[in-house]
């Protein structure tokens, strides 16, 4: 970074319409009236006709290179690797089974299960985009308010904000983290290591953690979730289970004539060759039993995902598996339901009969019929007209339902399922990603696209899975937070700032100096968000530690924690609009909970700089 005299700043009026346009492209991200994306092209767009029109005279270069070099950044390629990354453990539920049992555990000891819950959320979020880890978390944590007898708003800011306050604590945990290492590399040559910020970041999450388990109770709201208003989860679907080799339920005892590893599940019946046993049952489950039961689509999705086996056994009676398909292992599996049409050829035939596998591709795991129970095998069941049939299959089969006229497929419905055949390659590729990044084995950004590359070649994305998970949004906010950064930088408004900053609040000390910087950065980070704001100031920080003298990685570090303060609104991070719809939160609701919280960080890094930087 240069350093511009303050009379050459004050003279450079390239600088105060920089200054403008950054200022603009706040005001438009806040009010929200155009698109991220729209507001990121323009923004680039603007600077580079501008520079082009009005190039710098003080010697910086400011050309199309250096402004659209952030859509090349190492820290944005690593931001766009891992969120890969991540999407590979969730399209494979690699974190499925230790949830599962976590789940299964809460019935004896809630408490302490709620604090494995959090405490799995905070290890995983220190070293993996948290988007992902609160999707997972959030039925777990629905669930558990159900068992409770509580809501789920009482958990789920908790959960986000948890999340956020983990990322603090690592190099990866944050895109905010790499965003500003990148801009310390440019500037000074050496950056942060893995781990740099781990001891003041642990301090900082311990302070919130006590803040969120005192005053969740008395500071969010207990409100219903739209679940429990209006919901059709409760449709009973008739399913069944084949038991194989290996499988979860061979030689499973029955418990007061119900099988207890079948939790949310009503077994009907239990066919065993020509021989039909009905409940109370008090038959040891063998190899080759068939279980007729009555479940509703969440509770069958949560079972075909516990377990590789019960998702064979499934295929298995069917025999889903077609041995001319290749590419059934990188190809998305689906689940969704459809309507037998009036006048369907289907009614009155069985599902056998049909043929139905052959001849869509798809597999039939449930049949749902309000106006009876049914009490036989599913496959023995005759379709009437109005059935809705709860079907299992790859993408693109699916879609080729759209043209049948036997049935409607109901689309809103579809979703995939986690293919967690693929869940240990992903556990592993995502294990060998971060050693690699925390033993500086290799670059982060080359860790992060081996990691990426990884995924897909070993199956647990396709490609098409894989540029899904890369965020348009994301991509452009960042490239254009670059652009502005630079600007700021290259024309020395970045140094004017810092200039300003430094002769209002160094009288009282370079402590007042640093906590005023956190909180005016922490209340950016509320209003823009936080990979922006970061961008933005971390030049105007290293212009500060450049004028007074002060460790730029003191400084550094005061821009990652407070641009991670994004607890206030629900704008500022992803993970709070993610929760506050099954929350039932208000706008308010997240300044009532996370002002406090943003304020309280504030304070204690403040109070801890002496201690922490020898401030």
């Amino acid at each position: 970074m240069q350093n511009i005299a303050p009379e050459t700043i004050a003279m450079s009026w390239q600088m105060w319409a920089t200054m403008a346009l950054v200022t603009i492209a706040v005001i438009l991200y806040f009010r929200e009236r155009f698109s991220i994306e729209a507001i990121s092209v323009g923004i680039v767009t603007a600077l580079l006709v501008f520079f082009h029109l009005f190039p710098l005279s003080n010697g910086a270069e400011l050309n199309s290179a250096s402004l659209l070099s952030g859509f090349a950044a190492p820290a944005l390629i690593t931001i766009m690797a891992l969120l890969v990354v991540g999407q590979g453990m969730f399209h494979t539920g690699a974190l499925e089974g230790p949830i599962l049992r976590i789940n299964n555990s809460l019935a004896k000891r809630p408490r302490r299960t709620l604090a494995v819950v959090f405490a799995l959320a905070f290890g995983v979020s220190m070293f993996m985009n948290n988007t992902p880890v609160v999707v997972m978390f959030i039925p777990v944590l629905t669930a558990m308010a159900a068992r409770t007898r509580t809501t789920a708003s009482r958990y789920l800011m908790p959960l986000s904000f948890i999340c956020i306050l983990a990322g603090m604590t690592t190099l990866i945990g944050s895109s905010t983290n790499l965003l500003v290492n990148d801009v310390l590399r440019r500037y000074s040559g050496e950056g942060l290591s893995f781990f740099t910020q781990t001891e003041p970041g642990l301090i900082l999450a311990a302070i919130g953690a006590l803040y969120i388990i005192f005053a969740a109770p008395i500071l969010l709201p207990n409100r219903s979730s739209l679940e429990d208003e209006v919901s059709d989860a409760g449709r009973q679907y008739i399913a069944q289970i084949r038991v194989t080799d290996n499988h979860p339920l061979e030689n499973v005892k029955p418990v007061a004539g119900l099988y207890p590893s079948l939790k949310n599940v009503t077994v009907r019946m239990v066919q065993r060759g020509e021989h039909s046993f009905l409940p109370p049952f008090e038959e040891t489950l063998q190899n080759g039993d068939i279980l007729i039961v009555a479940a509703t689509r969440e509770h069958l999705s949560k079972l075909l995902s516990s377990s590789p086996r019960y998702l064979e056994g499934m295929l298995n009676i069917a025999g889903f598996h077609d041995e001319g398909r290749t590419t059934e292992s990188s190809e998305a599996i689906v689940i969704s339901e459809a309507v037998i049409a009036p006048g369907s050829r289907m009614i009155g035939r069985n599902i056998e009969q049909i043929g139905f596998r052959r001849q869509t591709g798809c597999l039939v795991l449930g049949i749902q019929r309000r106006s009876r129970m049914i009490r036989k095998r599913m496959l023995d069941i005759r379709l009437e007209a109005g059935d809705v049939l709860l079907l299992f299959g790859y993408e693109a089969d699916m879609r080729e339902l759209r043209n049948n006229r036997d049935i409607l497929l109901l689309e809103w419905s579809t979703t995939e399922l986690p293919d967690i055949r693929k869940s240990l390659f992903a556990r592993l590729i995502f294990g060998g990603t971060i050693l690699l990044a925390a033993t500086s084995i290799l670059p982060i950004e080359i860790a992060a696209l081996c990691g990426a590359i990884a995924m897909i070649a070993t199956g647990c994305l396709n490609i098409r899975q894989a540029a899904r998970a890369l965020d348009i949004r994301i991509f452009l906010l960042i490239g254009a937070a670059f652009a502005m950064g630079l600007a700021l930088e290259r024309t020395g408004g970045a140094s004017f700032i810092a200039q300003e900053t430094v002769s209002i609040f160094a009288p009282f000390g370079n402590q007042i100096l640093i906590s005023a910087i956190f909180l005016v950065i922490a209340l950016m980070t509320n209003i823009l968000s936080n990979s922006a704001t970061a961008l933005i100031f971390a030049p105007i920080a290293l212009s500060i530690s450049a004028q007074t003298g002060i460790d730029p990685m003191v400084l550094v570090l005061t821009v990652i924690f407070a641009s991670n303060c994004c607890f206030a609104t629900p704008i500022a991070y992803q993970t709070n609009l993610l929760v506050m719809a099954p929350g039932r939160y208000q706008f308010a609701d997240f300044a009532k909970f996370g002002i406090p919280l943003m304020l309280l960080i504030w304070i204690s890094y403040s109070l801890m700089l002496p201690f922490l930087f020898n401030i």
